[in-house]
């Protein structure tokens, strides 16, 4: 199975628009151990509902915390997760929040880590075969149009990782907060011992921010002409 990296198509000619923000996020985190404050990109969960949580009101506003507070609000919310995710400091949850304008393809980037697709590729996909494709409406309030599209942000888990092979050499990760810092580097290789056997979307868990598609999504995507997506493939080791 070849696996490859997910990136806005710059060719198409959808002009969509959004400017939106998830519900709920995770502070960032302030560790007194290796002295960073930090927080992690790309790592959503458009899916969970917090509306009934006890401490959502803590979780409106971006900011970061000292560590101890970190975590006392990761645990809070947990158990509203699905079982063994990473949740890392700045992890955002529940829905885009926001407003949209213009005309959306079948998929539709908000930024390099954030991926929507409209309702009718969705369910398109799923008749094809593609099993792992969750998602979710955002909340958003379009600019006066006939029809606006119903879209979906996909919830992709972090699941593969980056072999080690492609990494540069850096300190182990801190052992009190487990930040483990590196710039992406310019080549990628998968680690092949850590892809999810049937997962056909997801991010990777050392790096969030990039989004992977099994052959399988490619060739779903590619026999039902659905638009905004460019596959660059990964090597493996």
């Amino acid at each position: 199975m070849r696996f490859y990296r997910l990136k806005a198509d710059k060719a198409a000619s959808a002009t969509g628009d959004i400017i939106a923000t998830s519900r709920w996020g995770l502070p960032g985190s302030e560790c007194p151990v290796c002295g960073a404050i930090w927080a992690s990109a790309g790592t959503a969960y458009p899916c969970v509902d917090l509306s009934d949580h006890p401490l959502r009101a803590a979780l409106e506003k971006p900011r970061a915390e000292p560590i101890e507070e970190f975590e006392r609000l990761r645990e809070s919310v947990r158990p509203w997760l699905p079982p063994g995710v990473p949740i890392p400091p700045g992890t955002r949850l529940g829905p885009l929040v926001g407003t949209a304008r213009g005309n959306f393809g079948a998929f539709f980037f908000q930024n390099p880590w954030t991926l929507l697709a409209r309702r009718e590729a969705a369910e398109q996909l799923l008749a094809h075969g593609v099993r792992s494709l969750k998602g979710c409406s955002p909340e958003l309030r379009f600019a006066p149009k006939k029809n606006p599209p119903e879209l979906l942000e996909l919830q992709l888990p972090p699941l593969a990782r980056l072999h080690e092979d492609c990494l540069p050499q850096r300190p182990p990760p801190c052992a009190r907060c487990g930040r483990d810092g590196f710039e992406l580097p310019k080549n990628l290789l998968l680690d092949a011992s850590s892809l999810p056997p049937g997962e056909e979307l997801f991010r990777l868990s050392n790096f969030a921010t990039v989004l992977v598609g099994s052959e399988r999504f490619k060739d779903a995507v590619h026999h039902l002409g659905l638009d905004g997506i460019e596959f660059h493939e990964l090597a493996l080791r």
